[in-house]
């Protein structure tokens, strides 16, 4: 039987343990933690964090949130900026002891979304 990216991540706890270090690390990079300070509701932003990890890696939730496009749309989100987060994102996936080859498919997806995201 295959094992999802999702099982491999370590399920709800362990992508709650994966989101909460990857804003934790956003609020302290220099390049982008305005970006983070400002956000109103941030538990609401983890859990759309969660479910959209979640159910994009073959989980059980159901992501309600927007399409990564409108939830991107007018930031002016830099070439800069979206590395420093994926920088950010593969240090709390080292910190939770994530397996080359899970890290290499969150990598492979979140490149794929690059282009709904940067300069939108």
């Amino acid at each position: 039987m295959t094992t999802t990216l999702y099982q491999r991540l370590g399920g709800a706890d362990g992508m709650a343990r994966l989101v909460d270090d990857v804003i934790a690390a956003h609020l302290r990079n220099p390049l982008v933690k305005t970006r983070f300070e400002n956000v109103k509701d941030l538990d609401h932003l983890k859990q759309m964090a969660r479910d959209f990890f979640s159910a994009g890696s073959g989980g059980p939730e159901t992501y309600t949130g927007k399409d990564m496009l409108a939830a991107h749309k007018g930031m002016n989100i830099s070439e800069q900026e979206y590395l420093a987060v994926m920088d950010d994102i593969v240090g709390a996936m080292d910190k939770n002891g994530l397996d080359g080859d899970a890290k290499k498919d969150v990598i492979a997806i979140l490149y794929s979304l690059k282009g709904e995201i940067i300069r939108v």
